[in-house]
């Protein structure tokens, strides 16, 4: 399917717009892989004059590469233009609440290299120190050249590090540290690249529109199940913040109704402390086995697989209460959904949720449809490295850059 027109770049053949010009043709190839002059001509709506300057000096530049030519029919071979995947590099950091990814991406969005550990929980002072270590690693892996071509680090993390501490058996001293920590400025000392924050699944969601199923979808609620399940929301193609951030923040959507027991307010539960991967760890840990399997392809084996399945029945029916109360709300095309588990368990959660989602009365709404994501755990890290890229090189920044976290 092709890329939406609400993604297509559009240039200029007027004067005084040449970089926005080269943003729009390296986005048109971007998005449709290798093309060329003429084509590329077509889709920008530039001149094939300008067309030409403009590749001769990105080629200059490093940032195209051409192809084999490719003879036609008729007239001069056409040559292809392609990213050159080397023209650029970006660090993605994803600082999780149970894990720490430390990526390394090239100009085509690429992963080149990549560091992780797990923790029990995420503590200031020690993940500063291996975010430090780990940029040091890519430092010394890169040539001086390749050093000079890096565009930033983009860090996805929850908006709140230390919330829902009983939930991950997190100290409160611990708890209490996050909300005085300014993880950009503290990264920031550790090296000399730029640095910029977005909401973990507000990324996830980033590289899901960019380089996913948001080329040809301009609208969608995006869930990623991960330790906690949150969300994004992509409006006309446009990752779409709110006021604090935190549109599509499915994840602390109610469960039901607030009520009173005794004279007492009981708030219902949240969606998170439903359909997470918290709850199928707690399930796997309290029955002896490893919680490490709600990762991989053991999920769905014995003796994984009868926790699997309750967890399951639960998860699914809860993110279709979430799902039609959002459709009501915003009339959605689209539901995308992933997260950090297998392929396998991704199929299965879709199957569970879309029978859920027949439960529901759809009298006067329209069911939006339901998609598995195409980026899978490295979605968060990979849209964070996307940050500095799309800064610097794509024609519209008003994509989701308006959201990073300052």
């Amino acid at each position: 399917m092709p890329p939406d027109p609400h993604l297509r770049p559009r240039g200029s053949s007027q004067g005084g717009l040449r970089q926005f010009n080269e943003r729009v043709v390296l986005q048109a190839i971007r998005l449709h892989g290798a093309l060329p002059g003429a084509e590329l001509a077509r889709l920008t709506h530039l001149t094939a004059q300008t067309i030409s300057l403009i590749t001769k000096r990105l080629l200059h530049d490093g940032l195209l590469i051409k192809g084999e030519p490719q003879r036609g029919k008729v007239g001069q071979p056409s040559v292809p233009l392609a990213l050159n995947p080397d023209g650029a590099y970006a660090i993605g950091i994803k600082i999780g609440r149970r894990s720490l990814d430390v990526l390394l991406v090239d100009f085509t969005g690429a992963v080149r290299e990549r560091w992780s550990g797990d923790y029990a929980f995420p503590e200031p002072a020690q993940l500063l120190a291996e975010i430090g270590q780990r940029l040091k690693a890519v430092k010394r892996k890169l040539d001086p050249t390749a050093r000079e071509r890096m565009q930033g680090i983009g860090i996805a993390m929850p908006l709140s590090l230390g919330g829902w501490q009983t939930l991950l058996d997190m100290p409160p001293e611990v708890a209490a540290r996050w909300p005085g920590i300014d993880l950009r400025a503290e990264v920031a000392k550790l090296s000399d690249w730029p640095v910029q924050v977005l909401k973990d699944t507000a990324a996830a969601c980033v590289a899901e529109l960019v380089a996913g199923r948001g080329r040809s979808t301009p609208s969608f609620l995006y869930i990623f199940v991960d330790t906690f399940i949150g969300g994004g929301l992509v409006l006309d193609s446009h990752l779409r913040a709110g006021v604090h951030g935190n549109a599509g923040a499915i994840g602390s959507l109610p469960m039901g109704r607030a009520t009173r027991v005794g004279g007492k307010q009981a708030a219902p539960a949240q969606l998170l402390s439903v359909a997470s991967l918290n709850n199928l760890e707690r399930l796997y840990q309290a029955e002896g086995l490893d919680i490490a399997a709600v990762a991989d392809e053991r999920a769905l084996q014995k003796p994984w697989l009868k926790l699997t399945e309750r967890w399951l029945a639960d998860a699914a029916s809860a993110i279709a209460f979430a799902v039609n109360g959002t459709t009501c709300l915003l009339d959605l095309d689209c539901v995308i959904l992933d997260g950090s588990f297998s392929r396998k368990l991704q199929e299965a959660l879709l199957a569970a949720v879309e029978r859920a989602l027949a439960d529901y009365s759809w009298e006067g709404i329209n069911p939006p449809r339901l998609m598995p994501g195409t980026i899978g755990s490295d979605a968060r890290a990979i849209g964070g490295a996307l940050l500095p890229l799309y800064a610097n090189f794509a024609p519209d920044r008003d994509l989701f850059l308006k959201i990073a976290v300052e």
